[in-house]
């Protein structure tokens, strides 16, 4: 894919982010310059307590920035209506349900909320749209079951279908494997890079799976406590960013496996 600024969904300009206060101001990072283009799967990853939910929120207009700015199709974060930004960005957050009673089809449906009218009525093109989020996730054998019953696999993949069904350029995730087994944990990023191939969304997720990330990913964002740092997996070796990540008395980074080590 040629990458011009036709294919950029998101990016960022020397973007700063933290928290304000009466008393004072308090700043996590800053000088952010990351693009997201269309058909990519983006994992970001940095240790606990680094940053990654307040960058998160902060692309998603949860909280507002610091300083700098955060365009989404070229158009300004700040200026986005509610309704507007539903359209173009859905987001997956790791926090329970408040109903597990309606079943898996229900809340899939609940995507389509932008697109319908004020009673919620589903239209045959909605319910269309719904189905194919359910196929393109692999649940559509579980569409009846109420939430509760299911797994947190299970649920996740719900989660993720409901996001499809929202119809959006970009999708973020919240650490989207918290909560599951190994094997779960890479059937999700596996699903996520499937989809973000065969959509051409813009998949974006943070998450502490750091060596699937790297075979996973197109791009990564790397953040440490001085530094933000996005490219290529490969790139992002090259250039050591992944050695910073962590203390090194502990867990060093080997270039040739491309993965974590404890130290003996």
């Amino acid at each position: 894919m040629e990458h011009n600024e036709h294919h950029i969904i998101l990016k960022t300009e020397n973007l700063s982010i933290g928290y304000t206060s009466k008393k004072e101001q308090t700043i996590i990072a800053s000088n952010i310059n990351i693009e997201l283009r269309n058909g990519e799967l983006i994992g970001l990853v940095g240790a606990n307590g680094i940053g990654k939910s307040t960058l998160l929120r902060t692309l998603t207009k949860v909280q507002n920035p610091i300083a700098g700015q955060v365009l989404i199709n070229n158009k300004f974060l700040e200026k986005q209506s509610a309704i507007d930004l539903a359209k173009i960005l859905s987001l997956v957050l790791t926090e329970k349900l408040i109903s597990k009673n309606l079943s898996v089809f229900e809340l899939v449906a609940l995507g389509r909320q932008p697109y319908t009218n004020w009673v919620g009525n589903l239209t045959s093109e909605d319910v269309a749209i719904v189905n194919q989020a359910l196929e393109q996730t692999h649940i559509e054998d579980i569409k009846h079951k109420k939430c509760f019953e299911l797994s947190d696999g299970q649920l996740q993949k719900v989660m993720i279908a409901r996001a499809l069904s929202q119809d959006t350029d970009l999708i973020i995730l919240d650490e989207p494997t918290t909560h599951l087994d190994m094997y779960h944990k890479a059937y999700i990023l596996k699903l996520l890079k499937k989809l973000a191939k065969e959509t051409g969304k813009t998949i974006l997720f943070s998450s502490h799976e750091i060596d699937l990330a790297i075979q996973l990913c197109d791009s990564m964002i790397v953040m440490t406590k001085d530094h933000i740092e996005m490219d290529q997996p490969c790139n992002l070796i090259r250039s050591g960013a992944f050695e910073k990540l962590f203390p090194k008395d502990l867990i060093t980074f080997d270039e040739n496996t491309g993965s974590f080590r404890i130290k003996k």
